[in-house]
C-alpha cells in the first residue's frame, strides 16, 4: 500500500494520502473506517493478501460492499471480519454484529450504499489492470466487509493474490510484483480521480 501511496504523492501532489497505519500494528476494523471518515476521504482502498485451504487457488479479486451471493465470498468476508472477535466487548462495539453468523450479513443486503456504482467502477478498472499484467482474474465481487460497510465514501478491498499458493507467494514477495500491482491499482486511481473531478466540475489542466 505504501508503494501506491508513494506513486500518488509523487504524481498528484494535490491529493492527500492518509494511511490507516504506517507500521505493522493492529487496528480494529472500526478504527480503520474511523480514520478514513475523520479525514473526509473521497476514496478508501484496502489492500490484502488472501489465503485458501485449497493451495491450488490463485489470482486477484476486488471486493465492494454488497450482498454475499456465494459461499466463497461469504467465507472471505467471515475470515476478514473475524478479527473483531479478538477485541474486548466486540459485541457492543460492532452493534451486535457476529462475523460467524450468516444472519448478521443480511444487513449488507438491506443497506442502500450510495457509493456502490463508483466502487464497482473502480474495482472493475483494478481487475482489468491486473489482467493486463497477466494475472488470473477472479473478478469483481460483493461481500459484507465491515470496514467497507462503515466507510462513508467509495471503497474497495483488493486481494492481490494467495499466499497459500507457493508460486504466488514467491511472486508476491518480489519487488517486481509489488511494483506491478501497485502501479495497476494506482492507474485505476488516476481514472477514478479524473472522473471524480469531471463530475465535480473541476477542470484539470
Amino acid at each position: 500500500i505504501k508503494k501506491i501511496g508513494n506513486l500518488i504523492e509523487t504524481e498528484h501532489p494535490d491529493v492527500k494520502v492518509v494511511y490507516t497505519r504506517n507500521t505493522d500494528c493492529y487496528l480494529t476494523l472500526q478504527e480503520r473506517a474511523n480514520i478514513a471518515n475523520k479525514a473526509h476521504s473521497d476514496l478508501f482502498i484496502s489492500v490484502h493478501v488472501n489465503a485458501n485451504n485449497n493451495k491450488n487457488v490463485f489470482g486477484c479479486e476486488t471486493y465492494t460492499l454488497g450482498l454475499t451471493k456465494s459461499q466463497s465470498n461469504l467465507d472471505v468476508a467471515m475470515r476478514e471480519n473475524s478479527v473483531i472477535l479478538l477485541e474486548d466487548e466486540y459485541n457492543k462495539k460492532y452493534e451486535g454484529f457476529d462475523p460467524k453468523s450468516v444472519d448478521s450479513y443480511i444487513m449488507f443486503e438491506l443497506q442502500q450504499n450510495q457509493f456502490v456504482d463508483k466502487s464497482i467502477s473502480l474495482a472493475s478498472t483494478i481487475q482489468q489492470n491486473f489482467v493486463a499484467l497477466g494475472r488470473k482474474d477472479r473478478g469483481v465481487r460483493q461481500a459484507g466487509f465491515w470496514v467497507l460497510h462503515k466507510t462513508s465514501m467509495p471503497s474497495v478491498l483488493v486481494e492481490v493474490g494467495y499466499i497459500s499458493n507457493l508460486a504466488e507467494e514467491k511472486y508476491l514477495n518480489t519487488e517486481k510484483a509489488q511494483n506491478e500491482l501497485a502501479r495497476a491499482i494506482y492507474d485505476a486511481f488516476v481514472l477514478f480521480k479524473h472522473d471524480f473531478y469531471k463530475k465535480s466540475g473541476i477542470i484539470i489542466a
